[in-house]
C-alpha cells in the first residue's frame, strides 16, 4: 500500500507539485490550506495517513503552534504519533529548534530541492517504521521477523543478516503475496544506502534466501516471478515452511 501524506500548506502551486512529485514517487498526498482545516481533517483521518507536512506560515495560524497541538492530541491519538516534517520560508534556526522541541521529526527551509524531501520523507518513514513499533513481531509459520530486535528467527534460532538484508527483507514480507519489481523495491528502499542494492538485489535475496530457506536452491518464502522480480509467500503454514 503507498504511503499516505497530508500537507498542511496554503501554497496551492507548491501543494499541487507535491502531490504530482510525491505520487510519481509512490507516495499519495492530501492537501489542506489552514490550520482549522487541517486539524479538523486530521481528527477525522488521521488512521488512514502514514506522515504530516506542515507550513510553518498558515493564514490562520502558526504551523509551530499546530505541531504542538497536534502532538498534545488535539487531533486524536493516531495523529499525535505520526511523523512530522515542518516546512518554511524563514530559513531561521531558531525556527528550526523550536519545531523539533515541539516534537517534529525533521525540518526542510524554502525553498527547497524536491529530491531532498523526497529522501527526507523516506528516511522519516524509516525511522517510524522501526521506532513506535519497537516490539512488533511478525510471525510466517517457522519464520519470525522481530523488528525491535532487527532479528529474524528460524523456529526461534537466530539467522544471520545484514541491515540491508533485513529492510529488503521487510519490503518483501510488508507485502505478501504481491509481485514486486526490483525498481518498486529499490523504490521501498530509498532513504537507506542504496549504493549497497545497487545492481545487487539478486545477490542480496540469495544471500536472505541462504538464510531463513530450508534449501535455497528450492526455495518457498521468497519466490522469483521470472522477468518481474520477487514475492514474498503470502501463505507460511504448509509442512517444512
Amino acid at each position: 500500500m503507498a504511503p499516505r501524506i497530508l500537507l498542511i500548506d496554503d501554497d496551492v502551486e507548491l501543494s499541487r507539485m507535491l502531490a504530482e512529485y510525491l505520487g510519481e514517487a509512490g507516495f499519495e498526498v492530501d492537501a489542506r490550506g489552514t490550520v482549522a482545516d487541517g486539524l479538523a481533517f486530521l481528527a477525522s483521518a488521521a488512521g488512514i495517513y502514514d506522515l504530516l507536512i506542515l507550513d510553518v506560515m498558515l493564514p490562520d495560524g502558526d504551523g509551530l503552534d499546530l505541531c504542538r497541538r497536534i502532538r498534545a492530541g488535539e487531533a486524536g491519538d493516531a495523529a499525535a504519533a505520526l511523523p512530522i516534517l515542518m516546512l518554511t520560508a524563514r530559513g531561521d534556526e531558531t525556527d528550526r529548534i523550536v519545531g523539533l522541541e515541539l516534537g517534529a521529526d525533521d525540518y526542510l527551509p524554502k525553498p527547497f530541492n524536491p529530491r531532498e524531501l523526497l529522501a527526507r520523507l523516506r528516511a522519516v518513514l524509516r525511522r517510524g517504521r522501526v521506532e513506535p513499533g519497537g516490539d512488533k513481531i511478525e510471525r510466517f509459520g517457522r519464520l519470525e521477523i522481530d523488528h525491535g530486535a532487527r532479528k529474524v528467527r528460524i523456529e526461534g534460532e537466530d539467522r544471520e543478516l545484514t541491515s540491508h538484508q533485513f529492510a529488503l527483507l521487510c519490503v518483501l514480507s510488508d507485502q505478501p503475496g504481491r509481485v514486486l519489481s526490483r525498481d518498486a523495491i529499490m523504490a521501498r528502499l530509498a532513504g537507506r544506502d542504496l549504493e549497497a542494492f545497487d545492481r545487487s538485489i539478486d545477490v542480496h535475496i540469495s544471500r536472505i534466501r541462504a538464510a531463513i530457506e530450508d534449501d535455497p536452491r528450492k526455495p518457498r518464502r521468497i519466490l522469483t516471478v521470472r522477468g518481474t522480480g520477487y514475492v514474498f509467500a503470502s501463505k507460511q503454514d504448509e509442512p517444512g515452511l
